[in-house]
């Protein structure tokens, strides 16, 4: 895909008239530039100054560039508080004074290139500070990829790559994500699965490839999500901790082979979403904290640019040139390895000045509140970039608290996002599953608060890695009971999940039960699909509860009721949400005029329930189309034998009514299939 022209935020000045951007004038930038230098031009200084730039990854950093049949590389690094910059690495013996970069004019840049140099080439900048003679080694922050921790270097690389989605990329940009299935398997590369004799190996993107492929086909998931994969030196923090924003970690190899992965992964209808990380970057000494002997990317008071909960730097965002680095971040990994969206990490953390600080420990912005306007500002212009350049491509929000609007457009005095995260709903969800099945009459209100506030918002219903570290245990082992009753509760959840409305989320190792917690040094447990004779028979529950999920996405994708409404508060109705006393709840999904309506019933206790009366607003037959008791899935076997007719009796204020078998912790769906009409 070819790199677009960003829009010239300069053509409305006169002609002839220059602007004056936060680097002074760029009429008078000094001398003029060498041709070394011409790859940034006044008008792209001009853009990085206001904060405009969002391609400056085709302008920064290093370059190879063939002129005259001789290699060289350009080199481009902002450090306006350094005294000197220079390139040094295996070419020069790591001479930290061979290879000095000039200044651009006033604008903090310094450039030059390095000739003979090409492909892997291992390289860092010495940059010495105007400020106290400070001396300093960094990596590029602009690098295309680094080695691999504890080495820090950046390395040159060319991101040549001949992809073949085109289909995938030009179809994407048709969809309607409000209105589409999108049911997201959420993964850590490293641990997803290793080679069965080599635990302690991690599989490559390229070895990851046809085995991830294979299964997500299988498992009937739209979209995949990848924890972070941009370089970060501490594999413990699962890619939270970046240092280099626009560089794949080499730990599963090269940029191609991530694009080979994604690749793959398009052309066989699987969408990607990459986790990104603009709330805040670690302090080690190679990254971009303390950068030129000033706080350049972070805000110089810790009150507002070090973050207590994980010991790192905040961005600046009211820095113009510091917005321009992200949004061109953002925009790299959307142009140059075709993602198909961003999961937009610790978004309260940015929102809100006091995010985990106690009083004292935060500054108000000038208005005396708790918001940070630089963020609001920052997430405002990323979302309406991305959109406007990325037609069919998606931002998604993991905003924790009730900030309004968050997926609701920027021309509306939203953030612009395209969905949010319900953090809500994951909470009650949980908290009332945990329960004993005696206590859950009391607690039916976990269950039912959401739909005040479900059309709120564009919402992702989420079980995501966070719920099963830190000592929270696997989703099986929150479940209460017998171990039969465990995953008998663990398929209920999971009912319940495509049963609500909103997108779908489910991390790895969830949708076979895993029992022990998420180890991002070990391989899913996949020994457990195979059953365990002396403990669980040859048919492993564990397999009964992928199959589950698996028909639940085939479900959900097949059934245009549970996913055309998602967003639409007509898409959802109660047909009986006050049975506390039974603990049954049962709900109708609608899609379109014309698509069969779906039923379903859920019965949150071991106690089956037989001729049980629920009203349906038309005649005819309803056809059970999933039972999450049924014997396939590790269930007893109880239900409605395909289906039940509607008898002409009033019940929950609807003209007709089904007799059902409520199946002990169990859902089941159905499907209108015709008859007669609601009265």
């Amino acid at each position: 895909m070819k790199d677009k022209k960003p829009a010239d935020p300069v053509q409305a000045r006169p002609r002839g008239e220059r602007a004056e951007g936060s680097f002074g004038r760029t009429d008078s930038p000094g001398p003029p530039p060498k041709p070394s230098d011409l790859l940034l031009s006044d008008d792209d200084l001009y853009w990085f100054g206001e904060g405009n730039h969002y391609r400056l990854y085709q302008k920064m950093g290093a370059h190879l560039d063939r002129e005259q049949g001789a290699d060289r590389v350009r080199f481009a690094v902002w450090a306006p508080e350094a005294a000197s910059v220079h390139v040094m690495g295996d070419f020069n013996g790591w001479d930290k004074g061979s290879f000095p970069l000039e200044p651009r004019g006033v604008s903090g840049i310094w450039t030059g290139h390095v000739p003979g140099l090409g492909q892997g080439e291992p390289y860092k900048y010495h940059i010495v500070s105007k400020l106290n003679n400070y001396r300093v080694d960094k990596g590029d922050p602009f690098a295309f990829f680094s080695r691999t921790a504890p080495d820090t270097t950046s390395l040159i690389w060319d991101l040549e790559y001949e992809w073949q989605d085109q289909q995938w990329m030009e179809a994407r940009t048709q969809r309607r994500p409000a209105s589409t299935p999108e049911s997201v398997y959420e993964l850590h590369l490293g641990s997803w699965r290793r080679p069965k004799h080599e635990p302690n190996r991690l599989l490559s993107y390229r070895e990851l490839a046809p085995l991830l492929v294979e299964y997500v086909l299988e498992m009937g998931f739209t979209h995949v999500e990848l924890m972070p994969i941009m370089e970060h030196p501490f594999y413990g923090s699962w890619g939270y901790q970046v240092t280099s924003f626009f560089a794949p970690t080499g730990r599963y190899g090269s940029p191609q082979d991530l694009m080979f992965l994604i690749d793959v992964l398009h052309q066989n209808g699987i969408g990607v979403i990459l986790d990104w990380v603009p709330s805040h970057f670690p302090s080690d000494e190679h990254g971009l904290g303390f950068f030129d002997g000033s706080h350049l990317y972070e805000h110089q008071d810790p009150r507002k640019g070090f973050h207590p909960d994980w010991e790192s730097f905040i961005f600046n965002y009211d820095r113009h040139e510091v917005r321009s680095f992200l949004l061109s971040s953002a925009l790299f990994w959307l142009d140059r390895y075709h993602a198909d969206g961003l999961r937009v990490d610790a978004v309260a953390s940015m929102l809100y000045l006091d995010y985990s600080r106690k009083e004292g420990e935060w500054l108000p912005n000038e208005y005396g509140g708790r918001e940070n306007l630089g963020a609001i500002h920052f997430l405002r212009q990323l979302n309406e970039t991305v959109y406007r350049e990325h037609p069919g491509a998606e931002t998604v929000a993991e905003e924790s608290t009730s900030w309004p609007m968050v997926s609701r457009p920027t021309y509306v005095g939203g953030l612009g996002f395209g969905k949010k995260w319900d953090m809500g709903w994951m909470h009650d969800t949980l908290a009332y599953f945990r329960l004993d099945p005696i206590f859950r009459k009391y607690h039916q209100d976990y269950l039912t608060f959401r739909q005040l506030y479900a059309g709120t918002e564009n919402f992702v219903l989420s079980l995501s890695h966070d719920e099963v570290v830190h000592e929270k245990g696997s989703l099986l082992g929150k479940m209460p009971g017998d171990p039969w009753q465990q995953f008998a509760n663990l398929r209920l959840l999971f009912a319940w999940m495509f049963a609500q409305q909103g997108k779908k989320l489910l991390f790895m190792g969830g949708e076979f039960g895993q029992r022990r917690e998420w180890n991002h040094d070990q391989s899913l447990d996949w020994h457990l699909l195979e059953g365990s004779p002396q403990e669980e028979g040859n048919d492993s529950p564990h397999e009964g509860v992928r199959r589950w999920v698996a028909d639940l996405n085939r479900l959900y994708r097949g059934e245009p009721s549970l996913h055309r409404k998602d967003f639409d508060p007509d898409g959802f109705e109660w047909v009986d949400c006050t049975d506390m006393e039974n603990s049954v709840a049962s709900l109708l999904r609608k899609g379109s005029p014309g698509d069969p309506e779906i039923l379903v019933a859920l019965n949150f206790t071991p106690l089956p329930q037989h001729n049980y009366r629920i009203g349906v607003p038309r005649g005819g037959r309803w056809a059970e189309v999933a039972n999450s008791d049924a014997v396939l899935y590790g269930g007893s076997g109880q239900g409605n034998l395909g289906g039940a007719l509607a008898a002409p009796v009033r019940s929950h204020g609807r003209p007709w009514a089904l007799n059902l078998v409520l199946p002990p912790l169990g859902a089941v769906f159905f499907r209108h299939e015709g008859g007669e009409e609601a009265r």
